[in-house]
């Protein structure tokens, strides 16, 4: 039944094109005709009919191009809206349908998609009719600009030759070029990346349905296996498990037992833009996937193309082509491997001088880790797919795709500016400052790091594992010769027979140790116990790195999901990540221990004659292994001849290697940039010539819609496609230029003849719901949030004053009670729980007997409780004073809500009881939970816009984060103040933020909490930084103290 419907679809779906292309056109930019009596063709009377508006389908599609799959929630939501009016879905049966909606709305989506595919496959048949016309007519061209692109990274001369139209469609800045052949040595023609995904899986219980669409991203099944069996038939013995996980193909990474399609392996390209997908029906990522993808992007490339592929374990793929004969020579000629950025630090250091892109020459910037970051689009589907059928599996991800790639596509000319600014300029400008401080001239360094690379490749040639082993060895045999020795010592007393035995065997012993040690190489002069030490520490620092590595990477994960820059973890997996972190945290603490053990033994044992460099100590904090540039280094285990070089012993000869490797790699990357963008406007001119040809075809009458479509959203490409690269007259001149010589292949001499559609917006005129309030005053206009507004117009640079001297501040002169008017007597116990009753506007405090303990003790750091509690009894205190100021302090947790984006229902829970909105003066307490936890202060004027920083340490680098938060505050406050009470909004232009201080006023590691305070009495005695000094911190607090003890307990 269902095969039958799915063929009486396919069928009918071509014949539905025509009427579709006309329907779109009549009603683009119009309001919709009323529904018209729909006259059914079914024979049974009876028959339920389920319609769907084109409209809506199309609505439903475009709203799957951003969730990925709408049907779900849309049935659901149909279902509880029907059900909430009273209006429940039924069966014959009487019994109520538990999904009304889904497979029908499903259905009709599904083939209203696949009849939007139909029409586009037929206008792109019509457009490559139009593009190839195109190309012939300006072959003579292209020969010349083959051979004066600019700009010329190579001296090799290039071949001209054209990718694929599927490639340029997909991608025109890497492959809408015209000129072919550059050396792999600088970097080859294209760059792409490919990589493995397990978590979108298919469950074999969701099953199939017949075959209903043909992907254009996926590769056949057959083409994929048939790569599998020439790399069974290549090789002399069954296909070894890798040793590198991710493309292990014995590797259980998904039960098949569970599952039939366990993940998919990705093509992309340097821009990340998908190219090409297989899907992995085996359980772990073997090599016959990314053959199989590579060899098909060949198929499509110009025969002088060469190509750069960055895989996480490029390394193995290359050797095993190296090794056998799976691609022909033809195309491993042109094919090079690196693996990327991220994952390349987890490789020996060996393979990163080879394979590391940030070390292989002319590959710029490019990282290959685009395959995560379209991962990262793809998560939605995961859940979805799972429970799909195995071909609407396909179509989801086909789909999905297709829209991914298209807005990339328009989004080229923002991948290049900021490549620009934050690749070339930004680091590049950072490793230019390194060359110059570091005072070492560029071709010193040159030959240092050719020194280092030769010195460290021939590492390889030891066979550390094999050398291990040799040296377990040698120290086995010195053990049993040093016992023979002693055993001829005993026995020099005993029959010449048994003293002439042992002395033959302690010659064979003596023998073999010297054949063994002759194995050794250079180590001959070397302590057997410190090269054994310094294998071990190589070893170890191996697994540190990896380990290590990972955990920056699961950090960086955590950090950006709480900042917002990547997609929120949720609560579960926030604990899981974190509760993964610190499970492996200490054994990557207890391997860093015993690898500086290791450094400390070596250094025992050293002897200078041996040439040997030591390895040095890792840090065990997390925060400086990462910036430690030492853990991506081996340990070195052969002996230097002569001098030690002095890419190992001098610091500012090693930063300056690696500031000359970043600047060369940007210069690579701005060359390349500007070979992309001149690929941009070209590809701008042609494609814009073919779709002005094809409109202008008699034969394509019925799809000038689709075709004039396409024409103006390339032609919105003119402006969104200029760069600092590529001009805006350059755009202009190629659009004047398309149009010219679509007319002379047309041989028409003005527009085409047919129908030209407006395909201009219409335009909807509403009221503005503004203009019905406005009562004249200032405020902030309803359609702009005032937190937008405080973003958009946060404090830039120029409004943080640096200078004291133009604003005058107040320095508070409060004197601190002697201390022999309260005197403390300790109790024998643990202190009692001290609770402080709400009173004068503050609610209930609770000091516990850890808070009163972090009072007592002369050295110990203020927690939050003290910073909240004690600034409350402070209050309550300067209320006797006659300088008082009236003020809203806010806890020390307030700032981080706003941070973490907290609802208003729980900022306004939280703040309401201090009646900010009726204060001109805040008091924000801040702490700082990095590098060890650091107090800060803010004061807050409303009647100046003012925003004073005290910082005890009078540190500012960090003030600038701060301060954005701190306005974010101010306006979200504000705003749910007026919708709550009907304050007034806050007006947050033309503020100034003011250091208070401009030198140290602390010089310990624990008073900050006490300054704070101490900022906070002088704000609430009319001043704006405290009178303070240094040894006057503990008599305050001692005085802070005593407030405290005179709370009664619980």
């Amino acid at each position: 039944m269902a095969y039958n419907l799915y063929a009486s679809w396919k069928t009918l779906i071509p014949t539905l094109v025509d009427a579709h292309l006309k329907y779109s056109a009549r009603t683009h930019g119009r309001p919709l005709p009323e529904l018209c009596p729909v006259i059914s063709a079914c024979a049974n009377s009876g028959c339920v009919q389920r319609r769907f508006s084109m409209n809506s389908s199309h609505s439903i599609r475009a709203l799957f191009e951003r969730s990925c799959d709408a049907i779900h929630a849309l049935a659901s939501a149909l279902k509880t809206h029907y059900a909430r009016r009273g209006f429940q879905m039924i069966n014959a049966a009487g019994q109520v349908i538990q999904e009304p909606f889904r497979r029908g709305l499903g259905q009709a989506v599904q083939w209203y998609d696949i009849l939007q595919n139909e029409v586009e496959q037929q206008t792109e048949a019509a457009v490559q009719i139009s593009r190839e016309r195109v190309y012939e007519a300006r072959r003579p061209q292209c020969n010349q600009e083959a051979n004066t692109t600019t700009p010329k990274p190579t001296t090799t001369s290039l071949l001209r030759g054209q990718c694929a139209s599927i490639l340029m469609q997909r991608c025109p800045a890497c492959f809408g070029g015209v000129s072919f052949g550059r050396p792999l040595s600088e970097g080859g023609d294209i760059h792409v990346a490919t990589d493995g995904n397990f978590h979108h899986r298919h469950r074999r219980s969701a099953g199939d349905c017949p075959r209903f669409y043909t992907p254009s991203y996926f590769l056949p099944k057959s083409q994929v296996d048939n790569v599998g069996s020439r790399i069974l038939t290549q090789r002399k013995r069954p296909p070894k498990i890798r040793a590198s996980l991710p493309a292990d193909g014995k590797k259980q990474k998904a039960a098949m037992d569970s599952f039939d399609d366990t993940g998919i392996m990705a093509l992309i390209c340097r821009h990340d833009i998908p190219l090409f997908f297989a899907n992995i029906d085996s359980p772990g990522e073997q090599q016959k996937y990314a053959v199989s993808l590579i060899e098909h992007l060949f198929s499509l490339l110009p025969q002088e193309a060469t190509v750069v592929t960055l895989y996480d374990v490029g390394c193995v793929l290359s050797r095993s082509l190296s090794q056998y004969d799976i691609l022909p020579h033809s195309v491993t000629s042109r094919l090079r491997f690196a693996t990327t950025a991220m994952h390349a630090y987890g490789h020996e250091w060996a393979c990163q001088l080879e394979y590391n892109p940030r070390m292989c020459t002319g590959l710029g910037l490019t990282d290959g880790e685009g395959t995560e970051r379209l991962w990262s689009r793809f998560v939605k589907l995961i859940g979805i797919q799972r429970s799909s059928s195995r071909q609407r599996r396909l179509w989801l991800i086909d789909r999905q795709a297709g829209a991914i790639g298209l807005e990339m596509r328009t989004d080229l000319a923002d991948w290049i500016k900021r490549r620009l600014k934050r690749g070339v300029n930004g680091q590049g400008a950072t490793a230019k400052e390194v060359l110059n401080n570091c005072g070492i001239e560029t071709q010193d360094l040159r030959d240092q790091w050719a020194d280092q690379k030769k010195s460290q490749l021939s590492i390889r040639a030891h066979a550390p594992a094999r050398l291990k082993k040799e040296l377990d060895v040698v120290l086995t045999l010195q053990a049993d010769l040093d016992a023979s020795e002693k055993a001829l010592q005993v026995t020099r007393t005993v029959t010449l027979d048994a003293l002439e035995s042992l002395e033959r065997s302690h010659d064979r012993l003596m023998n073999k140790v010297e054949v063994l040690y002759a194995s050794l190489n250079n180590f001959r002069a070397v302590d057997l116990d410190f090269v054994r030490t310094l294998l071990m520490a190589r070893d170890l620092k191996i697994n540190i790195r990896k380990r290590a590595i990972g955990s920056f990477f699961e950090w960086d994960k955590l950090d950006h999901a709480v900042g917002g820059a990547n997609q929120a973890l949720g609560t579960k997996l926030h604990q899981q990540t974190r509760k993964a972190i610190a499970k492996r945290q200490p054994a990557l603490m207890t391997a860093i221990r015993k690898f500086n053990s290791y450094c400390e033994r070596l250094e025992s044992l050293f002897d200078p004659s041996w040439g040997v460099p030591l390895p040095a100590p890792l840090p065990t904090k997390l925060a400086d292994l990462r910036n430690d540039q030492t853990l991506m280094e081996d340990v070195w285990i052969t002996p230097s001849v002569g001098d030690v070089p002095r890419w190992i012993e001098d610091v500012d000869m090693r930063d300056g290697i690696r500031a000359l490797l970043k600047q060369d790699r940007c210069r690579e990357e701005q060359c390349r940039l500007g070979l992309e963008a001149d690929n941009l406007c070209r590809w701008f001119r042609d494609e814009l010539t073919a779709l002005e040809l094809a409109i202008r075809s008699p034969t394509n009458h019925p799809f000038s819609f689709p075709l004039q479509q396409w024409r103006d959203h390339v032609l919105q490409l003119q402006t969104k496609w200029v760069t600092p690269l590529v001009s805006s007259i350059r755009f202009a001149t190629n659009a004047s230029i398309a149009v010219k010589l679509a007319i002379t292949l047309s041989e028409s001499k003005g527009p085409s003849e047919t129908t030209i559609y407006d395909l201009i917006p219409m335009s909807l005129a509403l009221p503005d719901p503004s203009l019905e309030d406005d009562t004249g005053e200032d405020f902030f206009a309803p359609e702009e949030a005032p937190e937008e507004a405080a973003l958009s117009d946060i404090l830039p640079d120029s409004t943080v004053s640096d200078d004291e001297e133009d604003i005058d501040l107040r320095t508070d002169a409060f004197e601190i009670p002697h201390s022999e008017e309260s005197i403390i007597v300790p109790s024998s116990g643990a202190p009692p729980t001290r609770v402080r009753p709400a009173q004068d506007g503050f609610p209930l405090q609770v000091f516990e007997p850890r808070d009163m303990s972090l009072l007592a003790r002369p050295t110990a750091r203020l927690n939050d409780v003290c910073i909240n509690s004690c600034a409350a009894l402070l209050y309550s205190e300067m209320l006797k004073s006659s300088h008082f100021r009236p003020c809203a302090i806010l806890s020390t947790h307030d700032l981080p809500r706003i941070r973490y984006n907290a609802a208003d229902d729980v900022l306004w829970r939280n703040t309401s009881w201090t009646s900010f909105w009726e204060k001109d003066t805040w008091i924000l307490p801040i702490h700082r939970p990095s590098p060890v936890g650091h107090w800060v202060f803010c004061a807050i004027y409303f009647s100046t816009k003012e925003l004073y920083l005290f910082d005890s340490l009078a540190e500012r680098q960090a003030w600038k984060s701060d301060v954005k938060d701190i306005m974010n505050l101010i306006a979200r406050l504000s705003s749910i103040a007026h919708q709550r009470r009907g304050s007034d909004y806050r007006d947050l232009k033309g503020w100034v933020a003011q250091p208070l201080i401009d030198h140290p006023l602390q010089t310990n590691g624990y008073d900050c909490g006490l300054w704070v305070l101490a900022a906070i009495v002088a704000v609430l005695r009319g001043a704006h930084r405290p009178g303070m000094r240094e040894e006057d911190m503990v008599a305050f607090r001692h005085y802070v103290h005593t407030l405290v003890v005179r709370v009664p307990t619980a």
